[in-house]
C-alpha cells in the first residue's frame, strides 16, 4: 500500500447504474458484479484509492447491498480496516418524501454530518460502472494546480447509433464535454445523440469538501436530485470545471452485452497487462486449491481463477472461481461465473451463467455474438 493522502476521502455510489444489467441485479448491486474471473465491479475504484492514498472510504448504498457487505466485511483486503477512517457503507434511507432516494445529491444529502466532520480538503466521487487502474493521486494534483472548483475524469470514446440501438444507454444518463485547450469544460452535454468521438464523462470528481456540503445543502433543500444537470451545468460558466483525460485501459459496463464483451477483451493478453499491471487489484481472499484439468481437458485462450475442476472442453471464455465442467463438456466463448456446474456432454456457446448455476448433462445452450444467452442465479438447466 501507498502512504496515505491526508488530503482526500473518497465516496463511491454503488447503485448508480444498475438499471442498465437488470439481469445481473436481482440479488446485488452493479459494483458487487463478477467482472475477469475473480473480481467484483467495486474492487477497482476501491483498489485505485487505497492505490492513490485514500484511506477514508464511504459507500452509499441504495439497495440490493447485502452481497456487497458480504464482499467487502471489513475492508482488510483493501487495508481498510482502521479505527479512524477506513471503510464506511452507509445503508439505505427514506427521502424526504417518503421513497428511496432518487440521485446522488440525495445520497450525499444523507452523510452531510459526516462530510462536515471530516478533516480532508477534497472529496473524491465515483460510481462503480466503470473498470479502470485509476490513479487519484494524479487528478487531485491536477484539481490542484488548476486551481479548479470541480475537476471531472474523461475518456475519449465512440458513441455510434448502433450503440445506442444495442444496449440500454439510452434508458441512462450519460454526459459528454467540450473541452478547450487548457482541459476547461465548456460545455457539459446530456445523451448527445450525434454520433462520432466524444469525450465521455467517467462519473469521476474531486471537488473541496466544503465547498462539495455547501452545494449539496443549497441543492437539497431546492429538491435537486442530480448533480450534473441540477449543479453542475447551471454553473458552466461561473464556476472552473476542468476534466481530466484518461488514456488508460478503461472498460464500461452499459448492458449484458458490453459486459459479456468487457470479460471477452481481456483474454487479448494486451489488455490484461493494461488493466492489471499498473497497480494491484485488491479483492476477498477464498482460500482454494488451484484449478484442477483432468483426464482429456482441453483449454485455450481462456482465463480461469482458482477453485476449478476442468474435465471437458473451454475456449475463448472467462471462469469464475469453483466452477466445474464435466467430462465430454464443451464451453465456447462464455463467461460462466462462480460455482456453477456443467454436467457431463452439456455444450455451451455465447451463454453467461449467474453464480451457482447447473447446467445437466447434455444440454445444448448457445446464444448470439450481438445477444448472448443469460442463466440466472442458482438457475437448473
Amino acid at each position: 500500500m501507498v502512504s496515505n493522502n491526508k488530503k482526500a476521502l473518497g465516496v463511491i455510489f454503488p447503485n448508480t447504474y444498475d438499471t442498465l444489467v437488470p439481469e445481473l441485479v436481482q440479488e446485488r448491486l452493479m459494483a458487487s458484479i463478477p467482472f475477469a474471473s475473480r473480481y467484483r465491479m467495486v474492487d477497482f475504484v476501491l483498489s485505485s484509492m487505497v492505490n492513490s492514498g485514500i484511506d477514508n472510504v464511504s459507500l452509499v448504498v441504495h439497495k440490493n447491498y447485502h452481497s456487497l457487505m458480504d464482499h467487502l466485511g471489513s475492508g482488510r483486503e483493501w487495508d481498510l480496516a482502521r479505527k479512524n477512517g477506513g471503510l464506511n457503507i452507509v445503508p439505505p434511507y427514506a427521502d424526504r418524501n417518503g421513497g428511496q432516494y432518487r440521485g446522488r445529491v440525495d445520497g450525499l444529502a444523507s452523510i452531510l454530518p459526516f462530510l462536515s466532520s471530516q478533516k480532508e480538503k477534497y472529496v473524491v466521487l465515483s460510481d462503480t460502472n466503470i473498470v479502470a487502474n485509476f490513479d487519484y493521486r494524479k487528478m487531485i494534483e491536477a484539481h490542484i494546480e488548476s486551481g479548479a472548483d470541480v475537476t471531472i475524469a474523461y475518456r475519449e470514446g465512440e458513441i455510434t447509433a448502433k450503440t445506442r440501438e444495442s444496449e440500454n444507454v439510452a434508458k441512462e444518463r450519460y454526459f459528454t464535454f467540450l473541452v478547450d485547450e487548457d482541459q476547461k469544460i465548456n460545455k457539459i452535454e446530456i445523451n448527445n445523440k450525434d454520433a462520432g468521438k466524444k469525450n465521455i464523462s467517467m462519473n469521476m470528481y474531486v471537488i473541496g469538501r466544503e465547498f462539495l456540503v455547501e452545494q449539496i445543502q443549497e441543492a437539497a433543500l431546492l429538491g435537486k436530485t442530480q448533480i450534473e444537470r441540477d449543479i453542475l451545468i447551471p454553473h458552466i460558466n461561473e464556476w472552473k470545471i476542468m476534466g481530466y483525460k484518461y488514456d488508460g485501459y478503461v472498460a464500461c459496463i452499459s448492458g449484458i452485452k458490453s459486459y459479456f464483451d468487457e470479460n471477452m477483451k481481456l483474454l487479448d493478453e494486451k489488455n490484461l497487462d493494461a488493466l492489471f499491471l499498473k497497480n494491484p487489484i485488491y479483492t476477498k481472499v477464498r482460500d482454494d486449491n488451484p484449478t484442477r484439468y483432468n483426464g482429456d481437458a482441453k483449454v485455450k485462450n481462456s482465463m480461469l481463477a482458482d477453485g476449478c475442476i476442468v474435465e471437458g472442453e473451454v475456449e475463448n471464455s472467462v471462469i469464475f472461481r469453483g466452477v466445474k465442467i464435466g467430462k465430454g463438456a464443451k464451453v465456447k466463448n462464455c463467461v460462466i461465473m462462480q460455482d456453477t456446474v456443467i454436467d457431463e456432454g452439456a455444450s455451451l456457446e455465447y451463454v453467461i451463467t449467474d453464480k451457482k448455476a447447473h447446467i445437466t448433462a447434455n444440454k445444448s445452450l448457445k446464444g448470439e455474438e450481438n445477444y448472448p444467452s443469460f442463466i440466472a442465479k442458482k438457475k437448473t438447466v
